[in-house]
């Protein structure tokens, strides 16, 4: 039996300081209380907004309550220079325990990374990893390879830029892409920076089933990556070939967040 940490003397010696949170919420026609609110988190620079393009209103329409966050210094959150992954790991944990029900966390790219580790301190439904992205030295050696001028100032704490060929599917529509390479921002250089240091998780609370998914040909995360984070975790990838690292909005957005809806409907397994 894994062992969860129940008192973390940095949490009440130092703790994080509260901040103005984005959260974009879509409700089904129909309440059903049977299904767990889905709350989705985004990735570094990304907002609520990557949710409420597609996903969130599908997840309302299949019968989920279905809320995105933005963390502090995204989106229309208070902005956030100096935050912390366990600043934004806190903002999860507090608008999670702020939900009528006990919830499902989703967190895509570095979001993911955050979501891991909010579920070590909220007793989440189920959890699910898009893309996840869980740093460490190997995964700036891939994206300097694949992305030199956009990730090089990042190691240095200037500003991680990632374009079309990083994000998206060749069939998404060059206006789309581009519209939404321009509304993407940047984390805090510390959160960046802690990013690299790849800190692992600590175990969820309370054992939920948790499913990653990705797509092989991710240029941001390798398949070797979405293996071992799906290993962590007790199972396999569920993969989309063909698709970007930005899932929730690339041009076959609806295969990805269909299939998680369905594996919460079997209740996780």
């Amino acid at each position: 039996m894994s062992s969860v940490r129940i008192m973390r003397t940095r949490d009440w010696a130092s703790p994080v300081p509260p901040a103005r949170r984005e959260l974009l919420t879509a409700t089904p026609e129909v309440a059903d209380d049977t299904r767990p609110p889905v709350l989705f988190v985004p990735g570094f620079g990304h907002g609520a907004w990557a949710y409420a393009e597609h996903w969130l209103e599908h997840a309302a329409s299949r019968g989920f309550a279905a809320h995105a966050v933005s963390p502090r210094g995204h989106g229309s959150s208070e902005p956030a220079p100096k935050a912390t992954l366990r600043a934004y790991a806190h903002d999860v944990v507090q608008v999670a325990a702020g939900l009528p029900r006990q919830a499902v966390l989703v967190g895509h790219g570095a979001g993911a990374l955050v979501v891991a580790h909010a579920l070590a301190r909220y007793p989440a439904r189920a959890g699910v990893l898009a893309a996840p992205v869980f740093g460490g030295w190997a995964t700036l050696g891939l994206a300097l390879r694949r992305n030199l001028f956009g990730t090089l100032p990042a190691a240095f704490g200037g500003r991680l830029r990632l374009g079309r060929r990083q994000l998206f599917g060749r069939d998404l529509p060059e206006p789309l892409a581009r519209d939404y390479t321009r509304r993407i921002g940047h984390a805090s250089a510390r959160a960046q920076w802690e990013l690299l240091r790849a800190r692992a998780p600590e175990n969820p609370v309370g054992d939920p089933p948790v499913l990653v998914v990705g797509t092989p040909d991710d240029r941001v995360v390798p398949r070797s990556a979405l293996d071992k984070v799906a290993r962590r975790y007790g199972g396999a990838p569920l993969l989309f070939p063909g698709m970007g690292h930005d899932l929730m909005l690339d041009t076959r957005w609806q295969e990805p967040v269909d299939a998680i809806l369905d594996w919460l409907e079997k209740g996780g397994e």
